[in-house]
């Protein structure tokens, strides 16, 4: 099936840099600030970056919240810093002793990460720490897909605490590896498997909320 996604852009310069790298055929891109004043029924997913306001998030957290209730999508990527996601738990930065810290660990296999190697996500240009520096702690039954040496959960899915399905990852935007650092990169492979997992994944949830 064919979703519509939506996107809260957070203005910026490094926001528009991410923006111009994603892949956004069947976005619609809306400012942030117009979050009160936008109609989500079109709409089967919403894509939230690390760089939006989240005070402004919190004032409007029954809007994202009612969003989910009718079992859609949130995808949020960035350090949570205020309590606008449902389930969502503050970012705690990691400690570091050495790079080897920041490696990045596929602690159960899922689509989205499917052939997506490990140190193609752990380093970028010869550097780590990029993709992830930090983790949320779990809400109650979420799913943990990557983690950061194989220890503290870095992205995860959540279906239990609302209707919809929540995914979460500490670092950038997901959809934003396509760039041309990333082609050359398995992670190249992120942004399409998560588009079509949001699809699938959409399918199961609104059935189950209508029936």
């Amino acid at each position: 099936m064919t979703i519509q996604f939506i996107s809260l852009n957070a203005g910026g310069v490094f926001a528009q840099t991410r923006l111009e790298n994603q892949d956004s055929t069947g976005f619609t891109h809306v400012d942030i600030y117009q979050l009160p004043y936008t109609d989500f029924t079109p709409y089967a997913c919403l894509v939230i970056g690390g760089m939006c306001d989240q005070d402004f998030l919190l004032e409007h957290k029954d809007i994202i919240s009612s969003f989910l209730d009718e079992g859609k999508i949130v995808i949020f990527s960035g350090n949570l810093v205020t309590d606008w996601l449902p389930g969502g738990r503050p970012f705690v930065p990691k400690e570091i002793k050495s790079f080897q810290d920041y490696a990045v660990k596929i602690e159960s296999a899922h689509p989205i990460f499917e052939g997506v190697l490990e140190d193609d996500m752990t380093f970028n240009k010869g550097v780590a720490g990029f993709f992830a520096r930090g983790h949320h702690p779990l809400p109650e039954g979420a799913e943990v897909l990557l983690t950061l040496d194989g220890k503290e959960p870095i992205t995860y899915i959540d279906r239990q605490s609302t209707n919809g399905t929540i995914l979460v990852h500490v670092g950038f935007d997901l959809f934003g590896y396509m760039g041309s650092n990333d082609l050359e990169k398995t992670t190249s492979r992120i942004s399409p498997q998560l588009r079509k997992w949001v699809e699938e994944e959409y399918s199961k949830t609104i059935q189950g909320v209508q029936s």
